[in-house]
């Protein structure tokens, strides 16, 4: 198994919880059978954790969900 995780820090648990509140419905929605994803938070701190079958796979899932998190934080910007 493969892995990478990624872990940001927001200014507040509110900007953290609307990036959070934004990916979540995707964590389940997005079907792979060679690529998991699992998306804590606690606080301030967004964790997103995105584990493959094989390093392709873990390519494809870092680009498909690192996307998903520029958007969600770039939307969030938008006043």
């Amino acid at each position: 198994m493969h892995e990478t995780t990624v872990e940001l820090s927001y200014r507040s648990s509110d900007r953290a919880a609307t990036i959070e509140a934004a990916l979540r419905p995707e964590v389940g929605a997005i079907a792979g059978d060679r690529t998991a994803v699992s998306l804590d938070r606690n606080g301030t701190e967004l964790q997103l954790t995105v584990r493959a079958s094989d390093p392709v796979a873990l390519r494809a899932g870092q680009n498909t969900w690192l996307g998903l998190l520029e958007v969600a934080e770039d939307v969030g910007t938008i006043r």
